[in-house]
């Protein structure tokens, strides 16, 4: 009885030993998965940091064109008024000469 009694505790215990061999390896696969996972996520980051400065340079970009697109049109402005002034000092200079 005492032979067989020591014969189960072995089995049992390398069955223990099978399943904790078993769990430390999923355990060392669930380890090497977050590991990639947290490596990719912090390439990630970096993308979407280096994404955020150049979203900040493209909209600084943007402004600056647009700025200098509303001087242009208040230049354009001017000078469609310079021109209509100087047409209307034309119509008057000439007008005289065509009644004489």
């Amino acid at each position: 009885g005492h032979e067989q009694l020591l014969k189960m505790m072995e089995e049992r215990m390398m069955d223990v030993e099978q399943k904790l061999r078993l769990v430390k390896r999923l355990l060392q696969d669930k380890v090497n998965q977050l590991k990639e996972q947290l490596s990719k996520n912090t390439r990630a980051d970096a993308m979407v940091k280096d994404l955020y400065v150049e979203n900040a340079q493209l909209l600084k970009a943007l402004e600056a064109t647009e700025q200098r697109q509303k001087s242009a049109e208040r230049r354009n402005f001017l000078l469609e008024e310079k021109i209509a002034n100087l047409n209307r000092i034309v119509r008057n200079l000439a007008a005289p000469e065509v009644r004489s």
